[in-house]
């Protein structure tokens, strides 16, 4: 029975108690914490029960919500999970295990002793329990272990447990399984990547989510290209908390309703970081500041941009970029995929099809605009000796993944025909390698950036040549919540190796350990702002690059992840992320094509692109209406420029965010407004000053038009911003204290056009009778 009376409190208090359940009695709705299948309660104050569909018999008191599944990976059964000392109860509720941890498990650690206080650190000694070996179906010992948490403030441990409450009994600590549980303060919890999610904020019912940098399109709960163990948690009174998990092995977490998290991983060590906020961008913030703030990207980044793998043709490229022209439709940088290549080979390009390529991007260049190359990370083997210096260079440094015998090159299959090495670009040696040839690559096609693409790393084959042997690296006894359940699926054997180990622990370190090198070579190569776009990405990409979201489909649903994906990436410390605009995979449709390029146009990296074998999808290509729609649409992102300018400038210095930026409306919970196919929405949140400049069809010119103000009012009739601005792509460090005036390029035009031609203020209640500007009376039009 439940008392209402005054002695409410003291009864759950008792209850949680004598059950040993973790609770918060702080508000009435929180009393549902407490409460457990003892208590099918379904009143008003404590919600439907906990207990639906759970069978009282079987459950051992555990409830569902609170269940940590014993069996995570696939074939569990009543007798495997008793033979680990688990409870297997079966439930009705959807994606609960069946098989979870008693309430007195005999697995995990306890504290011996107390804890030793040093000037930076807590060290924790534990005493060892036993785990249930995945492989053996027996019980084993794990190695002894301290536990250091390092602080640095007095109150860090007690801020820290209302964020982190992990029992030592949930901890297991074994050879190729390391697994911990935590509770979390709400069910708000954003991040975690890279997936398709469903929703910005996750859902906390018994969702897993593996994390293993994988080529595949994305597909709700698969492991996409990156690795992101981190997530951010909004607390019940809105402050903010993130934690990361620093572990590049296999690995996945388990998000249950209790509200927990459980991590497991195959490999490394539970390296977590703490980051307290309380706000949320206070989180994002010193989260950038531990793994390296966003990289700072150039101004002609951040115009419109083209793509498509299929233009066949150096006609076909130029007939695209004519078009767009055509109709005056803003347009910076033009990419070239694989097709440009001969015969899809690095560093080369093809004579036949692009004959004229190298001035091609000279005459696009005089012109204002810009040029992107991609590159993928194999390199063909079976050319003739010495007439495909790539290889022949890279085997004589010996810049290759080797197979497990660490001495001969892992042999794959990818876009070149034949077959294909692999750069190891942890390796000193293949970062000269890949300088050098980003360099001598430079001096046939004038890129001004480099796309890198398929670095998971891909490989067409499940491992290497001639198939990965049978051992406990290449097929551990536990494999996280991946797609296929296998480590080498589209890409090399786990035993493969590296120069920093096996490819086992460094797998999902490819795409990062490329994007450094790119990024520095490509500096070196243009002598201006680098432009590296990656696919996959690591804890701390965004440092040196950006990224798209990968072949995404030509559907509503995908248009709509997009957002997700781009609010997820800021997190993530690299806002500067776009999807294809449009769609990748299929044909799109005129009137998703056209919203799409309406949301793209609002994107911090905004790109065309889509996949060969499907029609054009260019905004010229649809016809004079679509065609001025877009560029009406476009003319507004390249107006508002100096505004997301500056916002990269804040998150390249103080770590904020950007997607999250872009003018919007939260003044109401909900507001209804027409969008006819020619319009999209664009709301100014109160409070804040816009720079704006007139648009041009590139950023080369429309960087020498008159600035404007767009100044939005809040309530209280008051609002601030502010600008940053350059010569766009000189390389120097930002965020200096010290004021310091050089003139490093005698002759930019930019510095003469600081002028402000119009200031728009909205929001007045009244009527001004007078404006003035730095105590100078200002006359203008008034409407």
């Amino acid at each position: 029975a439940v008392d209402h009376g005054e002695n409410q409190e003291s009864l759950l208090l008792g209850c949680c108690a004598s059950r040993h359940l973790h609770c918060f009695l702080v508000t009435p709705e929180k009393f549902a914490l407490c409460f457990d299948c003892f208590f099918p309660y379904s009143g008003s104050v404590l919600g439907p029960s906990p207990c639906w569909g759970e069978d009282l018999q079987c459950s051992r008191g555990i409830s569902v919500k609170s269940r940590v599944d014993c069996h995570p990976q696939p074939g569990a059964s009543q007798e495997r999970c008793e033979a680990r000392g688990c409870v297997w109860c079966s439930t009705e509720v959807p994606n609960a295990p069946w098989c979870f941890f008693p309430e007195d498990s005999p697995y995990g650690y306890s504290l011996s002793g107390n804890a030793e206080k040093t000037i930076h650190e807590f060290l924790f000694t534990l005493n060892v329990l036993c785990f249930y070996h995945l492989k053996y179906q027996k019980k084993s010992k794990c190695t002894e272990m301290s536990l250091n948490t390092k602080h640095k403030e007095n109150n860090y441990l007690s801020s820290l447990c209302h964020r982190w409450d992990a029992s030592l009994n949930d901890l297991i600590f074994s050879n190729q399984y390391l697994q911990i549980t935590t509770t979390v303060p709400s069910t708000s919890v954003y991040g975690f990547g890279e997936h398709e999610h469903p929703s910005f904020k996750h859902s906390m019912n018994f969702a897993t989510y593996g994390m293993f940098s994988r080529d595949q399109s994305p597909t709700t709960f698969a492991n996409l290209y990156g690795v992101h163990p981190f997530y951010m948690c909004v607390e019940t009174d809105s402050n903010a908390h993130g934690v990361l998990l620093l572990n590049s092995n296999a690995q996945d977490v388990s998000l249950s309703p209790n509200p927990s998290l459980t991590f497991r991983t195959i490999g490394g060590i539970l390296d977590f970081y703490m980051f307290l906020g309380p706000t949320p961008e206070n989180v994002i913030q010193q989260y950038t500041e531990a793994i390296g703030r966003p990289h700072m990207p150039a101004y002609w980044s951040l115009g419109f941009q083209l793509s498509r793998w299929g233009y066949g043709s150096i006609d076909v490229l130029k007939e695209t970029v004519d078009r767009m022209h055509y109709y005056d439709i803003p347009y910076d940088v033009q990419h070239s995929d694989i097709d440009y290549m001969e015969r899809r080979l690095d560093f080369t390009y093809d004579k036949e099809n692009y004959a004229g390529l190298p001035e091609y991007i000279k005459h696009l260049k005089k012109e204002g605009m810009h040029y992107v190359l991609i590159l993928d990370p194999f390199i063909s083997k079976d050319e003739e000796p010495g007439t495909y210096r790539p290889y022949d260079l890279g085997e004589e440094m010996g810049v290759w993944v080797n197979n497990s015998d660490g001495v001969t090159p892992a042999v794959g299959k990818a876009w070149p025909d034949g077959h294909s090495v692999f750069p190891d670009y942890t390796n000193p040696r293949t970062v000269e390698w890949w300088t050098q040839m980003c360099l001598e690559l430079k001096d046939v096609l004038d890129y001004d950036g480099i796309w890198i693409d398929m670095n998971e790393p891909s490989n067409f084959d499940r491992g290497q040549y001639p198939g990965c042997a049978v051992n406990e690296i290449n097929n551990p006894p536990y494999i996280p919540s991946i797609s296929d359940r296998a480590l080498a699926q589209k890409t090399l054997c786990p035993d493969s190796k590296t120069y920093l180990g096996d490819h086992y622990n460094t797998h999902s370190l490819f795409g990062w350990s490329q994007t450094a090198p790119t990024f520095h070579a490509a500096q070196k190569a243009t002598g201006k702002r680098a432009f590296v776009l990656s696919r996959s990405t690591f804890v701390g990409s965004g440092k040196h690059g950006g990224h798209w979201l990968g072949d995404n489909f030509s559907q509503w649903k995908d248009m709509h992840q997009s957002i997700i994906g781009i609010l997820e990436f800021n997190l993530f410390g690299i806002p500067y992320v776009g999807a294809d605009i449009c769609g990748f995979n299929s044909d799109t449709t005129y009137e998703l094509c056209l919203r799409w390029m309406q949301l793209g146009s609002f994107y911090p990296f905004s790109r065309n692109h889509n996949a060969e074998g499907n029609s054009a999808q260019d905004p010229a290509v649809f016809g004079a209406e679509f065609a001025k729609i877009s560029r009406d649409t476009l003319r507004i992102r390249y107006s508002l420029l100096p505004y997301l300018y500056t916002l990269f400038y804040e998150s390249h210095v103080h770590g904020n965010t950007v997607g999250n930026k872009v003018p919007a409306s939260w003044l109401k919970s909900y507001a209804t407004v027409d969008a006819p196919l020619s319009k999209i929405p664009l709301f100014l949140r109160g409070g804040y000053i816009l720079p704006t400049q007139a648009p041009a069809t590139t950023t080369t010119r429309s960087r020498l038009n008159p600035f404007g103000l767009t100044i939005a009012l809040d309530d209280q009739g008051e609002a601030s911003g502010s600008l940053f601005w350059d010569d766009g792509d000189s390389i120097g460090k930002f965020g200096s204290p010290a004021v310091k005036q050089e003139i490093v390029h005698n002759g930019y035009r930019g510095a003469d056009t600081l002028k402000y031609n119009t200031i728009t203020i909205l929001g007045l209640k009244l009527r001004p009778h007078a404006i003035a500007l730095n105590g100078r009376a200002v006359h203008g039009q008034q409407s």
